[in-house]
């Protein structure tokens, strides 16, 4: 597949890499898209009907690799809503990257592509089945 449309020249076989990491290690039950200007990882309306509570037409987010301006940025729904998850990842990062992690709630941005911890994204990747991130969605929703 191409991502020429996705992201620039400069940064496609690193966007491309971290695709094909997150494809070789993420649950079998979630489903690629193509959405919010990137490639999405989604629970199937198959499996989760009611969808994203937000636009319940589609189906539930979970990981996202868009291409902004000045990076490469993954959004990680299970970080945001697993606190053990997002504490294992920024202990790892440091381990593994000589970087600073530059950091939002659930976004993880990458400003030089060479430091991209490809290993530690499909370790990331492994980490959360679709059921799993149903039921800590669940639970986040009745918190509401």
């Amino acid at each position: 597949m191409s991502y020429t449309h996705l992201v620039d020249d400069a940064r496609l076989d690193a966007y491309s890499k971290l695709i094909d990491t997150i494809d070789t290690h993420i649950p079998a039950e979630f489903d690629q898209t193509e959405d919010y200007g990137g490639i999405s990882y989604v629970v199937p309306k198959t499996t989760y009907p009611p969808g994203y509570h937000c636009t319940p037409e589609k189906p539930l987010p979970f990981l996202y690799v868009v291409a902004q301006k000045k990076h490469i940025a993954i959004y990680h729904m299970g970080i945001y809503a697993d606190e053990s998850l997002l504490t294992w990842f920024q202990k790892e990062y440091a381990k593994r990257v000589p970087t600073k992690l530059n950091m939002g709630k659930s976004c993880i941005r990458f400003t030089n592509i060479k430091n991209i911890p490809y290993d530690l994204i499909g370790e990331l990747a492994e980490k959360m089945t679709a059921d799993q991130w149903i039921d800590l969605y669940t639970e986040m929703l009745k918190k509401k």
